[in-house]
């Protein structure tokens, strides 16, 4: 009977601690029709002696460094999702841009979550957040050595707070340079 009651016991506290998410599940696909070795061999100059090797701006494109120190950096998520929205497209663009004008630059992308949910929870929840950031930077063709995926759960909020407006904020992966 101590077994019963005890198996009983043990079955209510599993399915009490699970979650609809799936955390294997990883929803990042390659949409942009280009290939890795495309991508930065494009704006070469036009070799010619006695012309400057400087390959000329292009003002209708984007700065190569508007993903960097200067350019937006974070990429935002909604509740219990490691699903990266269409609106954070450019914020992983720019940043892949950002990387692969320099393979010696380093990054590591921190995911964080809200203060809702367990220490566990939202331990893997940042994890597979910074890591869905990161399978989208390499699939824009930045290299994975460049690359590190980093989780803090609820440890480090952006905002303080308990209402949805600060839950937003938190709900986010940072990408840091080194």
């Amino acid at each position: 009977m101590k077994q019963f009651v005890l198996t009983v016991i043990v079955a209510a506290a599993l399915a009490g601690c699970s979650s609809p998410v799936k955390l294997d599940d990883v929803p990042v696909q390659d949409k942009s029709g280009t290939s890795a070795s495309s991508i930065g061999s494009q704006g070469a100059g036009s070799g010619n002696v006695g012309q400057s090797s400087v390959a000329p701006v292009d003002l209708s494109k984007s700065n190569d460094l508007a993903g960097g120190p200067a350019g937006a950096r974070t990429v935002y998520f909604g509740y219990d999702s490691y699903s990266i929205e269409a609106n954070e497209q450019t914020t992983i663009e720019n940043n892949a841009r950002f990387l692969r004008a320099d393979r010696n630059r380093k990054t590591v992308i921190e995911g964080h979550t809200d203060e809702r949910g367990g220490r566990e929870y939202n331990l893997a929840l940042g994890q597979k957040r910074s890591e869905a950031v990161r399978r989208a930077l390499g699939l824009l063709g930045v290299a994975d050595g460049q690359m590190e995926a980093v989780s803090f759960g609820k440890e480090k909020p952006a905002v303080q707070g308990s209402d949805e407006a600060a839950y937003a904020k938190n709900r986010r992966a940072e990408i840091t340079y080194r």
